[in-house]
């Protein structure tokens, strides 16, 4: 049955605001749900059309941002490295230099051997997972390489190239979880490395690191100004990486924004001496000649190797000095939010890693079984008190 002007009309709005729906949504009042028009690939380098009902306004919003786009140039045929070509300088020109070179990489040995030389419009997600088969490398790197096809393909669909971005509903690869908190030093390790390093720059840069948590180009790039030594905060509000040339790029944190940073007790000796007869737009921990601190400096010039040797850990990083901040916090007994936000971490599930709440919910299962067993306890029920762990005093940072 053919519907009345009425009906259509108001299938064009949504009855929950009242407000007109975006073009390629209805409203299916026969069925209570929102109605999305797609065009999909039809698998012969073509496209095709089809409908789909959704319960929420928003996931028919994303049904037609993912296939609802109507190409403008599909006739054109552009091969994926021909629009490398055209589109590679404005993505360049929105990525830090070290995600440059990633991206540059992924492209050179992984996206352009594998679909350089397709068409855009025939490039779909089953083609993608196809490609990645042949990807070598590890997993960092090939999320590296399914970032820049992702980018690429983001902006041919916002330049009406094709239809969507099939690179939008690829599973990143999997990443072997690393647990931080087994890179961390303990309290009397971390003295250790800082009795083997000289007095001077060195020994103030190793203090800052696992005393702030700073990232090495964060440190490198602190100012005295950014001290705040009465009120024991120092503000993080820059950083200093390596161009694709080798040259030292100041820019923002990672996080592009900046944090506070408390100054503990034992780090303020530290911070007094490297502000010492400077000025306050001087670099805070700079080198021995007042240049910029690279890691490479400093381990060439605290013997890196020796430190990992008296630790007997022969795969000790510089990074883990940070590891090792985020740790001691949590043991102090810092939430992890707090935690969060000194670390610059951009999601609270990178925070937790460095927890060890899960190690304690786990011995707290073993216990409570343990008790069970033991008769001490009834099913649902609670350990008796002597079976309750006790809660360890935190650590003195």
């Amino acid at each position: 049955m053919a519907k009345t002007s009425d009906e259509a009309d108001r299938s064009r709005f949504d009855p929950r605001t009242g407000r007109r729906l975006p073009d390629g949504i209805r409203w299916r009042a026969d069925r209570g749900r929102y109605q999305a028009r797609i065009r999909v690939p039809d698998g012969q380098g073509g496209w095709g059309e089809r409908t789909t009902t959704h319960s929420t306004l928003a996931s028919a919003k994303k049904a037609r941002m993912v296939g609802g786009a109507q190409p403008q140039a599909i006739g054109t045929g552009k091969t994926l490295s021909e629009w490398y070509v055209e589109y590679w300088p404005v993505i360049e020109a929105s990525i830090r230099p070290r995600t440059v070179t990633a991206y540059d990489v992924g492209w050179r040995l992984r996206v352009k051997p594998t679909l350089g030389s397709r068409r855009m419009r025939d490039i779909t997600p089953t083609v993608i997972e196809s490609a990645m088969t042949d990807w070598s490398g590890s997993s960092s790197t090939k999320i590296d390489a399914l970032a820049v096809l992702s980018r690429l393909l983001r902006g041919a669909h916002q330049q009406g190239l094709i239809g969507y971005n099939p690179a939008r509903s690829i599973s990143r690869p999997e990443v072997d979880e690393v647990d931080p908190r087994s890179r961390a030093l303990t309290k009397e390790e971390v003295d250790l490395v800082l009795q083997m390093i000289p007095e001077g720059v060195y020994r103030r840069y190793a203090a800052a690191l696992v005393y702030t948590g700073g990232r090495a180009g964060e440190a490198t790039a602190a100012r005295v100004v950014d001290v705040d030594l009465p009120g024991r905060v120092i503000r993080v509000r820059r950083s200093i990486s390596p161009g694709r040339h080798g040259e030292l790029i100041e820019q923002t944190p990672k996080s592009h924004k900046w944090r506070p940073v408390p100054i503990v007790d034992d780090f303020v000796p530290y911070v007094e001496e490297a502000m010492e007869g400077k000025k306050p737009q001087e670099r805070l921990f700079a080198g021995v000649r007042g240049g910029r601190l690279t890691n490479k400096t400093f381990v060439r010039a605290v013997n890196w190797p020796k430190i990992r040797k008296a630790l007997h850990r022969p795969d000790f990083k510089v990074k883990d000095l940070r590891h090792t901040f985020a740790t001691l916090l949590f043991d102090a007994g810092v939430s992890a939010p707090d935690v969060q936000q000194a670390m610059g971490h951009s999601s609270l599930q990178v925070t937790e890693l460095y927890s060890r709440s899960r190690d304690n919910a786990t011995a707290g299962t073993g216990r409570r079984l343990s008790a069970f067993l033991r008769g001490s306890q009834t099913p649902g029920g609670s350990p008796s008190s002597q079976d309750a762990p006790a809660r360890p005093d935190p650590p003195s940072l």
